[in-house]
């Protein structure tokens, strides 16, 4: 079974950084700035960790021991992988690379059903910002299916970052918006991004800007929107479609 791991205590959270594990978010007592805390501050300032000052309440209810000490981190159930070890999954099987990238996405059935759409569709691996985005728990695990052991998953401090670099190597990128054009008009093959934006607010506007070409899935029904792992998966499949074409 597949847990998301709460590590909490002073001890076990300054072992667990100076370990090497792949932590998704440092929780600290506001107010409580002490040797030991700072020590795990500067630990997690090592590694761009995202740190939330709380109160006192709200450590006690995520504790699961009862003995916090003013600090809680939650790990990844899977570690990350990097960018570049999803080119060389695509190098690897002699394919133009194909990834997602996700916007903000903040629900962990919606990332775990997109995981799964990416191996499914043959992707190579999933990009997920560090922030205002859900990390790798053991729902994401759970709903991805399996998927999680086969494909990666990066987590980068900056999007828009990332894709200006993987266009210096060649790759396009594409996103899902209401207002683009028609995705059955656009030339979707050769190495290409897509792009999904979170749940809410869709992509946001320096990503949207960093994009190559802007899609639109075409709709008829009376309301505005895919939920967004369906989008991906339907944008995904037209992708697909002109690959094996």
């Amino acid at each position: 079974m597949i847990e998301e791991f709460i590590i909490e205590g002073r001890n076990a959270v300054l072992e667990a950084f100076r370990s090497g594990k792949t932590i998704d978010k440092l929780y600290v007592q506001k107010g409580v700035s002490d040797g030991p805390i700072q020590s795990i501050l500067r630990e997690a300032k090592k590694t761009d960790t995202i740190v939330n000052f709380v109160e006192k309440e709200r450590l006690d209810q995520m504790s699961e021991e009862g003995h916090h000490q003013g600090v809680i981190v939650h790990a990844a159930a899977y570690e990350y992988a990097e960018v570049e070890d999803l080119l060389k999954a695509a190098e690897e099987k002699g394919e133009p690379p194909f990834l997602f990238l996700l916007d903000g996405i903040e629900d962990p059935h919606n990332l775990g059903a997109i995981i799964r759409t990416a191996n499914l569709a043959g992707a190579h691996g999933v990009i997920i910002p560090k922030r205002r985005a859900v990390g790798l728990t053991a729902t994401v695990a759970k709903t991805s299916a399996g998927a999680l052991n086969y494909t990666p998953v990066a987590k980068v401090t900056n999007l828009t970052a990332v894709m200006e670099e993987l266009k210096k190597k060649g790759m396009w990128f594409v996103c899902a918006d209401m207002e683009g054009e028609s995705m059955y008009s656009l030339n979707l093959k050769g190495p290409i991004g897509l792009v999904i934006g979170s749940e809410g607010s869709g992509v946001g506007r320096l990503v949207k800007e960093t994009c190559d070409m802007v899609a639109s899935i075409p709709m008829k029904g009376n309301i505005d929107s895919l939920n967004a792992s369906v989008a991906a998966g339907v944008m995904a499949y037209e992708i697909v479609r002109q690959r094996l074409g």
